[in-house]
């Protein structure tokens, strides 16, 4: 096994431990309000747990409402609220493989196309299951390789 496909393999099984946090909805409000007001904890209560004013509290509710808050913000607060903030990325098509099996696909596809076209004006067609078996082991091989241009 190559060491990609080994860093692959085991970034997916970190990736499959929380890809249900990418179902969850935000809340409206946001997070930190959302679990400030149903814990009962007052924004002046907030602020002296990150020393902060009341006002900046407010504003970081606001920035995470709006999606412009930081990490870092996210991560004191979460410590001040005795909370962990988890982060990560979760594929949209399910797992890494499926991602890179779509990505390996479409670009196959352009490749034999290409082929396929140039042959076709020679009048060298080939069959749709043969351009298929051609996408099919063209993708295999960019799957087992992973070249730059697949992510272009």
């Amino acid at each position: 096994m190559n060491k990609r496909k080994l860093q692959i393999d085991q970034l997916e099984s970190r990736i499959k431990r929380f890809s249900y946090a990418g179902e969850l909805p935000i809340p409206p409000t946001g997070w930190i309000r959302a679990i400030r007001l149903s814990l009962g904890i007052t924004m002046q209560q907030l602020a002296n747990k990150l020393a902060i004013t009341k006002q900046s509290v407010q504003e970081i509710e606001m920035r995470e409402k709006e999606g412009s808050i930081t990490l870092r913000s996210l991560r004191d607060t979460a410590r001040a609220l005795d909370m962990e903030l988890v982060y990560g990325f979760v594929p949209k098509d399910g797992s890494l493989e499926k991602y890179i099996d779509r990505k390996a696909r479409a670009l196959a596809e352009k490749i034999v196309s290409r082929t396929s076209n140039t042959m076709k004006l020679e009048d060298q067609e080939n069959t749709s299951q043969r351009l298929k078996k051609a996408v099919d082991e063209r993708m295999e091989t960019i799957k087992r390789e992973l070249p730059r241009a697949l992510w272009d």
